[in-house]
């Protein structure tokens, strides 16, 4: 495969790429000569870049909003009551039905990488079996993470813990932890510790839903970061949410950041569900209940963006469009200054490739994997303003997407 007239992030010429056995095998600044007769994609002096990764959703509960009631006041607590009526109903198919079609919708916009988030606290594990089972399906398109994640808790939950290891014996590919909807503090540390020890015991990785609460006393992340940094495990570990630093006093924000810094913990923000879920139990002013990621960034952790939800109890919205999510968020979070525009991609990819520990096989780089999606607009800037379609999505030289920008037929002109 060869891709001329495109444009590389943060490079200012147009490029010449060139694909075989599945990587790229050559990349040109491009002449004025080019035979445009041997290339296979034109990209049009558009942004090719890698492919976006979708590092938190929550694909066994997509599609079901409304069923059998809707969330009416809005709060993550409703939320996880109107899924905990939802889940009885959950069988093999309808879990695969929903989740193929959802999926469809997330490769058409440019996602090749998922980790989902799957409820475990059920005893047969029906999403988790039926979830597993789809892996030989997808993997041509994209690549699977599998969360095992105790929605109702873990020693909250009758037999939490042996169902979160039997989970693992099912295919899961990291441990889930839930410490603020534990039924009390010590149970909420005790189940840190205990997923820690776990995840080190299988050589697992780690993702937490830590402190997604509007509560400024839920410090959770602080047990999580500690545990990561004492088993050096700080890479292999994601803080989810962690909405509640929104509401820390900036005192004790400032001794936090040490420690995670220390840590090398990854951490993952949910914005435009985050803005919906947070500040449900407020008047004026309302907080925005979003991680602080403008803050986080510049401190030198990882931090990445997510959509969490479509369509589901906790979010009726969602279009599986990315670039959506990251308009959202670096509205909320103020990062709108051109040094943060000039790099926001890196909140959809590189940042969630190394939450997802692929950084060395994703990137767009002599050597490594042809996966690579083109985007209208010549730089992140520019992408970002646009907020256009994804026109080609290829995954090991493989074309998955392939559209054409939308044009104007006819347009009032006011200038003479």
């Amino acid at each position: 495969m060869k891709i001329v007239n495109a444009r590389l992030r943060g490079k200012p010429n147009l490029y010449t790429i060139t694909c075989e056995d599945k990587l790229f095998s050559n990349m040109t600044i491009q002449n004025e000569t080019v035979n445009m007769d041997e290339a296979d994609i034109d990209a049009k002096g558009n942004l090719l870049c890698s492919p976006f990764i979708e590092p938190h959703i929550h694909l066994d509960a997509v599609l079901t909003a409304g069923q059998p009631n809707w969330n009416m006041s809005g709060t993550l607590f409703e939320g996880i009551e109107r899924w905990a009526e939802r889940k009885p109903m959950l069988n093999h198919q309808d879990v695969q039905d929903r989740v193929l079609k959802t999926v469809e919708l997330l490769l058409a916009n440019g996602v090749q990488y998922i980790r989902t988030h799957v409820d475990v606290t059920d005893p047969d594990l029906v999403a988790l079996k039926a979830i597993h089972a789809l892996r030989e399906k997808l993997a041509p398109y994209l690549e699977l993470q599998i969360v095992a994640f105790p929605q109702e808790g873990i020693l909250s939950f009758p037999n939490g813990k042996q169902l979160m290891e039997q989970a693992l014996e099912e295919g899961a590919d990291v441990i889930g932890g839930i410490p603020h909807f534990e039924f009390t503090r010590e149970y909420g540390v005790e189940s840190m510790q205990w997923i820690m020890e776990l995840a080190e015991k299988h050589d697992k990785l780690v993702d937490v839903h830590c402190d997604e609460i509007d509560d400024g006393a839920s410090r959770f992340l602080e047990v999580l970061a500690t545990v990561a940094l004492e088993k050096k495990m700080g890479h292999r570990v994601t803080a989810s949410h962690t909405t509640a630093m929104h509401s820390y006093n900036n005192a004790y924000c400032h001794k936090l950041f040490r420690l995670l810094k220390m840590s090398k913990i990854n951490f993952v923000s949910c914005p435009t569900e985050s803005l919906h879920l947070n500040g449900r139990f407020d008047s004026y002013p309302k907080i925005r209940g979003i991680t602080r990621v403008k803050e986080l960034r510049d401190a030198g952790m990882n931090v990445c963006f997510a959509q969490d939800s479509i369509q589901d109890p906790w979010y009726t919205l969602g279009n599986g469009k990315l670039l959506r999510v990251l308009d959202c968020g670096i509205h909320a979070c103020h990062m709108m200054g051109y040094e943060d525009l000039a790099t926001a991609l890196d909140l959809i990819t590189d940042n969630s490739a190394k939450t997802l520990n692929i950084s060395e096989r994703y990137g767009i780089e002599i050597g490594k994997p042809a996966n690579f999606i083109i985007l209208e607009g010549e730089d992140d800037l520019e992408v970002i303003r646009r907020q256009g379609e994804v026109l080609w999505s290829v995954r090991h030289g493989k074309v998955l997407v392939c559209r054409q920008p939308s044009t104007l037929t006819e347009r009032v002109n006011l200038i003479d």
